[in-house]
């Protein structure tokens, strides 16, 4: 299931997408967005940024230090104004939802 992404700005998703592709979940050698914990990545008129993720289990032992380092490296990306990131638990993470990349590189396909 790809990121839904609303924005004008592709320059800046993209720069979005390619800060969140330096964040690992530390239990599995891939980074978020190729497994598929972005959901969604908002950013307004004014560059303010709102990225909706979930994580593998709500029982994930990152579950609080992994979404505030996102935030904070988002924060980073130049242009953006604001950034948070919300979590989600709908629906809820399957391995399905990885890239093919990533199954690949677990050995899933």
């Amino acid at each position: 299931m790809p990121a839904i992404i609303n924005t004008d700005n592709a320059e800046l998703a993209q720069s979005v997408i390619d800060i969140i592709k330096t964040c690992y979940d530390p239990e599995i050698p891939i980074d978020i967005w190729e497994l598929g914990l972005i959901y969604e990545i908002n950013i307004d008129n004014e560059n303010n940024l709102n990225v909706k993720m979930t994580l593998t289990s709500p029982s994930c032992p990152v579950a609080e230090t992994l979404p505030p380092e996102v935030e904070d490296k988002l924060r980073d990306v130049k242009g953006v104004r604001s950034a948070k990131i919300e979590i989600t638990f709908e629906p809820p993470w399957e391995k399905d939802m990885m890239s093919e990349v990533a199954q690949l590189e677990l050995g899933f396909m």
